[in-house]
């Protein structure tokens, strides 16, 4: 849904934090700690000398190289990663630093793309992008509950029991990501075009998701992933597009 000037940098930030996702969710049977020590430190030799033999981290260079991406959001990316290693239970502090690290410093490197060097907009709309980065994650773990808590055994959101998980604790947790949403709307109207169309729809998306969990109980979110049919996903493309070409975005 994006303009095609912006696709190919979009995919390999995409690619970059997917491969050091996958590091610390999936490879059980190798030393993670390792793995993802070795990965960060291929990462910033591959930026600094301009080239990389990992068909991901060359691309990625490529990216953070042309539009100048800011190293210390690559830092807070990496301690977000570490944090996945050991860390099981957040309390206030560490939940917000890892939803910035892992979330929205993805927002802010999309937003240097999309901004394409205008350093005077991106400064403008970087709290926006967080916000709609933290939606998505926060959105992403209330429907990766179960995955996270028996696969896992982690808990992202502080002071949850989900042995034990309320209607209020879900409240406040939607609360939280209500108000994400909305300051990421003005951010959103505000991209330049090449971008918004992309960036509405997946903010409709996560938003239809979110809406769909809103009117779930709370032990029915705790057993199984929610998604949104193909059908819906297809009117969710189709209206905005409509509103796209009013220029109602």
């Amino acid at each position: 849904m994006l303009h095609k000037d912006l696709r190919t940098s979009i995919f390999n930030i995409y690619g970059f934090v997917r491969f050091a996702d996958e590091i610390v969710d999936t490879f059980h049977d190798h030393d993670k700690a390792f793995l993802l020590q070795q990965f960060k430190t291929e990462t910033y030799d591959a930026i600094s000398r301009g080239i990389s033999l990992n068909p991901i981290l060359n691309s990625f260079q490529r990216t953070v190289n042309e539009f100048n991406i800011d190293h210390a959001l690559i830092d807070a990316f990496f301690c977000s990663m570490e944090m996945d290693l050991n860390k099981k239970n957040h309390d206030c502090e560490t939940y917000k630093e890892y939803i910035y690290g892992s979330a929205e410093v993805v927002g802010l490197m999309c937003l240097y793309v999309f901004c394409e060097g205008k350093q005077e907009l991106y400064n403008e709309l970087k709290h926006g992008a967080r916000s709609l980065g933290a939606a998505f994650q926060k959105v992403n773990f209330l429907r990766d509950i179960k995955a996270d808590f028996n696969g896992l055994s982690r808990v992202y959101f502080p002071g949850c029991d989900f042995n034990n998980f309320t209607e209020q604790d879900k409240r406040n947790i939607e609360k939280d990501i209500t108000n994400d949403f909305r300051e990421a709307y003005q951010a959103i109207t505000r991209l330049p075009l090449k971008a918004r169309f992309g960036v509405y729809v997946a903010y409709k998306y996560y938003f239809s998701l979110f809406r769909k969990i809103q009117r779930m109980k709370p032990a029915r979110v705790l057993e199984s992933r929610i998604r949104i049919p193909n059908y819906r996903k297809a009117m969710i493309i189709f209206r905005a597009g409509v509103k796209n070409q009013l220029r109602l975005i």
